[in-house]
């Protein structure tokens, strides 16, 4: 199934359902669009759904959605306020047991799954990009973008005004010890994009 030549979000909802660009279509329960008003001032993009957002069909309702969610109101962004996506719309993972555990997406995952991610972006239009994680910020702004030496700053791209990167949330989830310094640095991207939204 193509992406709709005018799409809404609607639309695309329904189209990305019968994509076949890649296999990961095969294991998975359904694709997971983006969820937010089609005019957000700001879009965060992740890597892919989780197994949670597999069987709901939604964007980050998992454990990394939760502290996404927690986050955001700490920086002052409401979650209905913005449009949350993935690079990728199906989920990738290998099976141990009962467990589907995550795999990282491929490139050719995040290319076969752009025309979706592009479609999004011309329908809600953003003013504001936040990639979250390496998934999103390489398939989005290219090889040359690194999270540990770009987050946080302003990157230039016709994608949105303002594009910026930060980690994956459920990197902080895998912290361990550091794991509160590593929130409170998520806390703190945030809060310069919910700044830039008030401009």
């Amino acid at each position: 199934m193509e992406v709709p030549s005018r799409p809404t979000l609607p639309k695309l909802r329904e189209a990305v359902q019968t994509c076949t660009a890649c296999e990961l279509y095969r294991g998975a329960t359904q694709a997971v669009l983006g969820e937010g008003p089609a005019k957000a001032r700001a879009m965060l993009v992740g890597e892919q759904p989780g197994d949670r957002e597999d069987i709901e069909g939604q964007p980050f309702v998992g454990p990394a959605g939760a502290l996404l969610d927690r986050a955001l109101r700490e920086a002052g962004i409401e979650r209905k306020d913005v449009y949350i996506t993935n690079a990728v719309k199906h989920f990738r993972f290998r099976a141990r047991g009962k467990r589907r555990i995550h795999q990282r997406p491929d490139r050719e995952h995040v290319q076969a799954c752009r025309p979706w991610l592009d479609a999004e972006l011309e329908v809600v239009k953003p003013d504001v990009l936040v990639c979250l994680g390496a998934v999103a910020a390489q398939g989005l702004l290219g090889n040359q973008v690194r999270v540990t030496k770009d987050r946080g700053r302003p990157i230039d791209s016709d994608l949105a005004e303002f594009v910026t990167v930060t980690v994956h949330p459920s990197s902080i989830l895998r912290a361990g010890d550091e794991r509160e310094e590593a929130y409170g640095e998520f806390v703190r991207d945030l809060a310069s994009v919910a700044e830039r939204m008030r401009v």
